[in-house]
């Protein structure tokens, strides 16, 4: 019964974000949608960790390997992110630095144009929210249950995102580009959730309370870079922080029904 929680959980992530790409083929979003969902998935995630896996994470290890976790898993993604994606720099629309950063990028420029950046980001942060569904079902299926659903609902908004920004760029091979990228994510997260059952969920508790923490950190550092900036982009009347809000409370209703 839990593999089979955790199997629907996981198909479910991965269908998400194709459904999501074929959503935004047929009928582009409107900015404001996209506030909405983007908005949504960033509070449901905000509501998974704040919620379920840290307090989780403590209390299945401590309250230090928690921290430390937390703190690793987001160490890590933040490397990752400015080494390999931004190759070095990166900085705000209005820094002080931001003089500097064009001038680095004439020289290292990103790898890839904007939407493959994007695209190849959100694969490979799907082998981390994969991971994290296997090792939090392997934790507790309710716990596995509920960031399954934060997960569901943050890859169709991020699907919608992607196939909004192929389609503002133009060019040839919308279809093909929103597609494939959407199903490249799914791919990687139904794969990454399936080898974080098998191969992690065996381990002692201890160490899958730091997993957890660190798959916390991790996807806090992807919602508070990625998605609370993109959802905040296309608000409307705070739009993005009302949907944002909805989505935290969606979460901790279903931890206080789980």
């Amino acid at each position: 019964m839990e593999f089979a929680t955790l199997l629907a959980i996981a198909a479910a992530g991965a269908l998400a974000s194709p459904i999501g790409g074929a959503l935004a083929l047929c009928r582009r979003p409107t900015t404001l949608a996209l506030s909405i969902a983007v908005g949504f998935a960033g509070g449901a995630l905000l509501g998974a960790f704040a919620f379920e896996m840290l307090p989780r994470a403590a209390e299945i290890a401590s309250m230090p390997v928690a921290l430390g976790g937390f703190a690793a898993g987001f160490a890590c993604v933040y490397a990752l992110d400015l080494v390999v994606v931004h190759r070095g720099i990166t900085t705000g629309d209005k820094a002080d630095q931001r003089p500097r950063m064009l001038r680095v990028r004439q020289v290292r420029r990103p790898r890839g144009d904007e939407v493959t950046v994007l695209a190849a980001g959100t694969s490979a942060e799907e082998l981390i929210e994969g991971l994290t569904i296997g090792v939090s079902a392997a934790t507790d299926p309710s716990l596995g249950l509920i960031v399954g659903v934060a997960i569901v609902i943050d890859n169709a908004s991020e699907a919608l995102s992607i196939g909004d920004l192929v389609r503002e760029k133009g060019g040839q091979h919308q279809a093909r580009r929103i597609l494939g990228w959407t199903s490249l994510i799914g791919v990687s997260l139904f794969v990454s959730a399936m080898a974080g059952w098998f191969l992690l969920g065996n381990l002692s508790q201890p160490t899958l309370g730091l997993l957890l923490a660190a798959g916390a950190g991790a996807m806090f550092y992807l919602t508070m870079t990625e998605l609370v900036p993109e959802a905040e982009s296309h608000q409307f009347q705070q739009s993005s922080a009302i949907a944002a809000g909805l989505g935290l409370l969606v979460i901790f209703a279903l931890s206080n029904l789980s």
